[in-house]
């Protein structure tokens, strides 16, 4: 049991919080259909991304037998055959279908954005994942698939600029992510992904700083124009770009100074600065919207 749990990694589900940004940023957190709603689309977002984890985790089997931690996982270090690989994935894409199921509206739309998540990502692990740039937008866009879905459970209208923000700030994270793998290449010599002769540390540092920059500016000006003032009643929201600035740059300290970046989940979790300017965030945001 505990090496399925290790290799379905519930550990990485607090991804699936990004479900739930229609519902936080819709000013919908009173509501409790929306949240059930939210809630139950978030549990099958988990499982269905459980099963990717395990598709990815067999692809690469060869290689992550070489690697010096890979090689520890269920599958690479032969704790968990091949087939009880392909078991356990669709035991949770079952999982999923069946969680869709506790939902009171838009069912088959919800599943349907799911269902166009698990194909991409099955396409990328298979293939895309070996091409540079492609890898991690793609990354990037099951983010956006798991606000759409959100969304379209609750039935809440998401804005553009919600939408925008969570692609950039996920590609961001992606290249951060990507910068670890760099310096492991430059380090033994040996590329942990077939894409990642495709970086360098001159680029990945660029796309880090550019992608830094636009989500700061498009957070901004989601702040500041005229559809958020209209929808939120008030014009103070831009006082919360100082704590999206402290992530970012708070972030880019972990990946370019102390060289930690390889796993933003663990980041997240472990990191106290990240835990503190997510909670003021959230905590100014709602005393904003809510009280002010």
């Amino acid at each position: 049991m505990k090496e399925i749990i290790r290799l379905i990694r519930p550990h990485q589900w607090i991804k699936n919080l990004v479900v739930l940004f229609p519902i936080f940023f819709g000013k919908a957190l009173g509501n409790i259909e929306s949240l059930y709603e939210g809630c139950i689309t978030m549990i099958a977002f988990s499982f269905i991304a459980s099963s990717i984890y395990c598709l990815n985790d067999i692809v690469d089997v060869a290689d992550d037998r070489r690697h010096p931690k890979k090689c520890n996982r269920p599958l690479a270090s032969g704790k968990i055959s091949i087939a009880q690989g392909y078991a356990i994935m669709s035991i949770m894409v079952i999982l999923s279908m069946v969680s869709l199921l506790f939902l009171p509206q838009k069912r088959i739309e919800t599943g349907g954005v799911i269902g166009f998540y698990w194909a991409l990502n099955v396409a990328y692990c298979l293939y895309l994942k070996q091409h540079a740039i492609i890898d991690v937008c793609i990354v990037a866009f099951g983010f956006v698939l798991r606000i759409l879905a959100g969304g379209m459970a609750t039935d809440i209208r998401l804005s553009k600029w919600i939408v925008l923000m969570t692609f950039l700030l996920m590609l961001f994270l992606s290249f951060a992510k990507r910068r670890d793998d760099v310096l492991r290449m430059n380090e033994t010599g040996e590329a942990p992904r077939k894409n990642t002769i495709r970086y360098n540390l001159t680029f990945i540092n660029q796309a880090i700083t550019i992608t830094a920059s636009v989500t700061l500016v498009c957070y901004i000006m989601y702040t500041v124009s005229p559809e958020t003032i209209a929808n939120f009643h008030t014009e103070n929201l831009y006082l919360t770009s100082v704590f999206v600035l402290l992530g970012l740059l708070r972030y880019i300290q972990i990946a370019v100074v102390d060289k930690k970046s390889g796993d933003p989940t663990k980041v997240i979790l472990h990191d106290r600065f990240i835990q503190f300017i997510v909670l003021g965030f959230g905590l100014t945001f709602l005393i904003i919207i809510y009280f002010l």
